[in-house]
């Protein structure tokens, strides 16, 4: 049987990720790959519902970390680990990378606690954590990524935070790729759109033939 794969796109909002999901699903797809699209907060009707809550009712930081790893643990269980089960290549927009970029770094909430909540949220039957086995970091300057998002749509209570906000959440994941250096590759979000998804073919690419068995 074909293994499933699990790999997660990161960044700050404007930085163009979402845009890049569809073609590496098209890569996978072309090869004759199941492909599961999803995203967080989000992925089941529970977590979508959590979802709103977090992204537009003002809250205390611990409630919004724990409503974002509520949200997690019901997608991890109900969609994330089945598709990995039958083999399929789960793509998801964020997972706990965000989590600790956003609430940890942009929020300040302690580093520590968001450790505490990843292992008991993602642990697996034989203690280990599931994690994307790989993590593309769309990094952009947020400035650069406020000036995309200025037209784009009415912003949510994350998207319409200050540059300063946005840095903060920059060096959450700068400090997340630190940790797990193994699984980040970081892609230079400021270029071209198509230069952009140029490099992200070949990084995953060039992925899957090294980890292939």
């Amino acid at each position: 049987m074909t293994r499933g794969l699990f790999i997660s796109f990161e960044g700050i909002d404007g930085a163009g990720k979402s845009t890049h999901i569809d073609r590496v699903a098209q890569l996978f797809r072309q090869a004759g790959r199941a492909v599961v699209l999803t995203r967080e907060p989000g992925g089941t009707p529970l977590s979508e519902k959590l979802r709103e809550l977090v992204l537009h009712e003002p809250m205390d930081a611990l409630t919004e970390a724990l409503l974002m790893f509520a949200a997690r643990r019901e997608h991890l269980v109900q969609v994330i680990e089945p598709a990995l089960a039958r083999g399929d290549v789960v793509l998801c927009d964020r997972f706990t990378d965000a989590t600790f970029a956003y609430q940890g770094g942009g929020r300040g909430f302690d580093w520590q606690v968001l450790g505490q909540l990843e292992r008991m949220v993602l642990a697996l039957p034989d203690g280990a954590l599931r994690q994307p086995e790989l993590t593309i970091w769309f990094d952009l300057d947020p400035l650069i990524a406020a000036e995309r998002l200025a037209s784009a749509r009415v912003p949510d209570k994350f998207e319409s935070q200050p540059a300063d906000f946005f840095a903060a959440v920059r060096a959450g994941y700068a400090k997340r790729q630190a940790e797990m250096p193994d699984r980040f590759a970081r892609i230079d979000a400021a270029q071209t759109i198509d230069t952009v998804g140029a490099d992200v073919g070949r990084l995953v690419s060039d992925w899957l033939k090294r980890t292939a068995p």
